[in-house]
């Protein structure tokens, strides 16, 4: 069996990985690039996520990564009272990786396997040679923007946010470092995630794309919002668009898309790649039992795949993007009736307990 990903970003290489641990040999293909090197980017990964990836991906190296303890929300408009807290105090809520400690780690763990070889796509015709080549029983596009995307253009819901993100990576003094914080801001969400007892990752999203911060600017914000930490340097940084977009179609015969290209989500709940490990979890549970059953891997497992996944993957987009309006509309408004709800919500298990399973396992606690 032989399966074709198209692209090299960390969707495309956590796949080809847990292809190749299923005995599925892996041609990927990609474009030379100049490398994002992702120094002051991170990830916040599920618990229930990151024992999958250990599993059934490769392993994470115990130094790499920086378990979270307790999260915390608040709200500038009450004066930056706490509005939710979530504390499991039996075990660690999420885990955080700066990106390019994991892609280094899928790099490797591929780099001398006999089932995997990396192909280098030299121009655009190269595409067409990729859908005519009848040894791929399947071909997985991860790669937006390209001659596939462009010739076989699915149908999708988007949505331009009009906002930018801002990422870095702040230094301060050390500290008893296992608390997420989010503040909804009047310009948007901040996030402080804690990358170690020194290191703290930092996102911002701003609503205005009109508003382009410079990095006086970003770092003023940083200061005015930091109540935790005593910084001492900033690292690089980035920043990018926000959209939103969910295709209507997964796949056409044996072509099918995945990872950004299933769902672009708002970053504020930290949880893009969460659900792109979820659709591995599943695409890999299909592939498992096909061959049990000695069934070829064909465009069947792109039906099942759609079928099994689609609207959890609709649902959970959808109710990233409402929380994200829901906030925006709330903070610039007079009334009071967010900080009625979330009292409510604190003193409720059962809604703390749903808010914990949505964060960490998705809509589908089957997988």
């Amino acid at each position: 069996m032989n399966i074709c990903i198209i692209g090299d970003g960390l969707s495309s290489l956590a796949l080809a990985r847990n292809l190749i641990n299923n005995k599925i040999r892996v041609f990927l293909c990609y474009k030379k690039t100049k490398k994002t090197k992702y120094q002051s980017q991170t990830l916040g990964i599920s618990k229930n996520n990151y024992d999958f990836f250990n599993k059934e991906i490769t392993n994470f190296k115990k130094s790499k990564i920086w378990k979270v303890k307790q999260i915390e929300i608040y709200l500038e408009k009450y004066k930056d009272e706490k509005i939710l807290n979530i504390n499991n105090s039996h075990e660690d809520l999420f885990c955080v990786i700066k990106i390019n400690q994991i892609y280094k780690l899928l790099e490797n763990s591929l780099k001398k396997n006999n089932l995997f070889k990396k192909i280098l796509i030299k121009n655009n015709y190269f595409y067409k040679k990729i859908l005519k080549n009848k040894k791929y029983d399947l071909i997985i596009n991860c790669e937006p923007n390209n001659l596939i995307s462009t010739n076989f253009q699915y149908s999708k819901i988007s949505k331009n946010y009009k906002s930018y993100a801002y990422t870095t990576i702040i230094e301060h003094e050390k500290t008893n470092n296992r608390k997420a914080i989010q503040i909804f801001t009047k310009l948007g969400p901040i996030a402080f995630l804690p990358v170690s007892n020194f290191e703290t990752s930092v996102v911002y999203s701003i609503n205005d794309n009109k508003k382009i911060l410079d990095e006086k600017e970003f770092k003023k914000l940083i200061n005015k919002y930091n109540k935790n930490y005593k910084i001492k340097n900033y690292k690089k940084i980035d920043k990018f668009g926000l959209h939103f977009s969910l295709p209507r179609n997964y796949y056409n015969k044996n072509l099918m898309i995945f990872g950004d290209l299933l769902h672009k989500i708002h970053p504020l709940a930290g949880q893009g790649f969460n659900m792109t490990i979820r659709d591995i979890k599943i695409l890999s549970k299909i592939i498992k039992d096909r061959i049990d059953l000695g069934l070829p891997i064909d465009s069947s497992v792109c039906y099942d795949f759609e079928k099994k996944i689609k609207h959890l993957n609709f649902l959970f987009s959808s109710s990233i993007d409402w929380i994200y309006e829901f906030f925006k509309y709330d903070s610039n408004n007079k009334n009071n009736y967010s900080k009625k709800f979330f009292k409510i919500i604190n003193k409720n298990k059962f809604f703390i307990n749903f808010i914990e399973k949505f964060a960490n396992k998705g809509l589908n606690n089957n997988y």
